[in-house]
């Protein structure tokens, strides 16, 4: 979900991918999804957060699907995760699940936010886990590259054969060998707002990001602060970048700089940076300013926009449909009446469809390893977590009904109706160096923007300098 690895060692995005190369009418399905999106989203948000009378589907889902596993009385195994907090506990109940049907024993490693860093040490001291959630794209191919990855068995492939899209599948691949699961995928082109907020100052969902400004000052107007920011994350920031540059500049220039084969001093760089600039640069658009910005970290930015539902810190954060699971359980706002959400707005004749995504690989070739990955691939797991909310899954078969209320079903639905019309998150393609290091690479270099967003030329520079270096090694 987040992008938070660094590299250890080479590290490079596989070069070609059909999810990545395909030009085939990729913009015109990314603004049918999302005008499909913007209208459904809207219907789901007007109503109430849950359905009335209606089975969630998490049991109805595991009933239907119950996916073949062995029994591992005895095995042991290792899980590391990026996840902590409220999503540690849902994974938990996910791995609660399979200890239930094989009798094995797993134990839940939490690798800290340099999951790369952090797994990697384990691999060269001879102790890898035996699983691994991989947040990142680039750190998959690396790994992958290196001998680390063991290839999924034909019972895990069977299972992403008839539950997962190709581009999925692909995602997971390395030079014709298949090795990730993504078992959680994130729709990374959403506006969350607070409702009230929004009908205090007379303004609606904005489909252009010229409405989408002109939306602000007047929220601004109105004596709340419009957009909240958690800058003191530099992955949200990228996130920020990339939905604009893909809406701008279109899905083939999205690919060529998502592989470097354009430079970060290009003009279509320099065109995105100036409009994301129209934001940063009007501190009075920003909860904090831009000096608050840079010191308010993820979760933070969301509360700011939903503390009191009837008058909040913030009107509206821009974020991934996760931000859901910090609504929920840090704010008493209720999602689909206090807390709403519309995809982010056209900036240049298309929306952007940008997402992100956890994979599995298995890090050691035994029995309970595979089984796990099985599992994971299977609509029983992914409804476990789909149930708790905060949770999207790339599983076409997962039974929308598991989704807790309308607002995150349509979301999950707009995902999967997407089909391999989308954009994977850029800096998770990205060399970890460059795309998902703490205060390096690019995080670094936007954070700075952030801080001085008229110095375009000096962002871009950073930007170049950083990312020549992270490809290059």
């Amino acid at each position: 979900m987040r992008n938070t690895v660094r590299a250890t060692g080479t590290s490079r995005t596989r070069s070609n991918t059909s999810i990545f190369s395909n030009t085939r009418a990729t913009a015109r399905g990314a603004v049918a999804l999302c005008a499909v999106a913007a209208l459904s989203l809207t219907a789901a948000c007007s109503g109430s957060s849950s359905d009335e009378g209606g089975d969630k589907g998490g049991s109805s889902q595991t009933e239907k699907e119950t996916v073949k596993l062995p029994k591992l009385k005895g095995e042991k195994i290792q899980v590391a995760a990026v996840w902590t907090g409220d999503e540690g506990k849902n994974f938990e109940k996910v791995i609660d699940a399979f200890k239930e049907r094989t009798g094995a024993e797993v134990e839940v490693t939490p690798t800290g936010d340099n999951v790369a860093t952090y797994l990697g040490s384990k691999i060269e001291g001879g102790a890898p886990p035996d699983v691994a959630m991989l947040p990142q794209v680039g750190v998959l191919n690396q790994f992958a590259e290196k001998g680390w990855l063991k290839p999924l068995d034909d019972a895990t492939k069977k299972q992403l054969d008839k539950n997962f899209s190709k581009g999925w599948q692909e995602l997971g691949s390395n030079k014709g060998k298949q090795y990730g699961v993504y078992f959680k995928a994130a729709s990374k082109s959403l506006i969350w707002y607070n409702a009230k907020a929004y009908e205090n100052a007379g303004v609606s969902e904005a489909k252009s990001w010229k409405e989408f400004l002109t939306n602000a000052q007047t929220i601004a107007d109105s004596g709340v602060e419009p957009v909240s920011i958690g800058g003191g994350d530099g992955w949200v920031l990228t996130d920020w970048f990339e939905n604009i540059y893909l809406s701008q500049a279109g899905p083939e220039m999205y690919d060529k700089l998502a592989k470097h084969e354009i430079k970060w001093t290009d003009p279509s760089v320099k065109k995105a940076l100036t409009t994301l600039g129209q934001l940063f640069g009007k501190k009075e658009l920003l909860a904090g300013g831009n000096k608050g910005a840079l010191q308010t970290d993820f979760p933070t930015s969301v509360t700011k926009a939903f503390d009191d539902p009837e008058s909040p810190s913030a009107a509206s954060v821009f974020e991934g449909d996760f931000v859901g699971i910090n609504v929920a359980n840090d704010t008493k706002a209720k999602i689909g009446k206090d807390a709403k959400v519309y995809p982010f707005p056209a900036v240049g004749s298309d929306a952007p469809v940008v997402t992100g995504g956890d994979a599995a690989v298995a890090l050691k070739d035994s029995k309970a390893a595979h089984a796990l990955l099985t599992f994971l691939a299977s609509p029983e797991a992914a409804a476990v977590w789909a149930e708790e909310g905060g949770f999207v899954s790339p599983n076409k078969n997962l039974d929308g009904k598991a989704y807790p209320d309308a607002v995150q079903r349509e979301i999950a639905k707009a995902l999967i109706d997407a089909g391999d019309d989308f954009r994977f998150d850029m800096s998770d393609q990205a060399p970890a160096a460059f795309g998902g290091t703490k205060g390096k690479g690019e995080w670094k270099a936007l954070q700075d923007f952030l801080k001085n967003p008229k110095d375009v030329a000096g962002a871009q520079s950073a930007l170049e300098a950083a990312a020549t270096k992270a490809y290059k090694d």
